[in-house]
């Protein structure tokens, strides 16, 4: 990240997580799944949420290719975002090690922090396995 001062706490915290392979998400009492920085449910506004260890790999589920980015983004085009299916919950990140148009459905990921070529920020991004 390029200004540590300007750690979102739970995301920046989930991150560093992933980076070590401790990636985790949040169940609350009814089964309800969601990835930090949340503090209640989304599903049902339950407060206790436990956290549980995210699977060490995932399936691509559908996923999209940008040419055109926004100005945050230019100097990643073209790049693959992708929903992976990781068991109880779905993670959406950039797919970092494929050209984009290699990119499919069906796919086995795994979890990789990486950076945008653009601004030097943390990204969550997908390598295959």
């Amino acid at each position: 990240m390029s200004d540590e001062s300007a750690r979102d706490a739970g995301f920046d915290d989930w991150l560093d997580a992933a980076e070590t392979g401790d990636a985790y998400y949040l169940e609350c009492p009814a089964g309800h799944t969601s990835l930090p920085p949340r503090r209640l449910c989304p599903a049902c506004g339950a407060t206790e949420l436990d956290e549980r260890s995210l699977p060490e790999t995932g399936e691509i589920e559908t996923f999209t290719v940008t040419h055109v980015p926004t100005p945050a983004f230019e100097d990643d085009a073209p790049y693959a975002t992708a929903i992976a299916d990781f068991g109880p919950i779905r993670v959406t990140g950039q797919v970092v090690d494929l050209d984009p148009d290699a990119v499919d459905t069906g796919l086995p990921v795994e979890l990789d922090v990486t950076s945008s070529e653009t601004t030097g920020e943390r990204v969550l991004g997908f390598k295959t396995v």
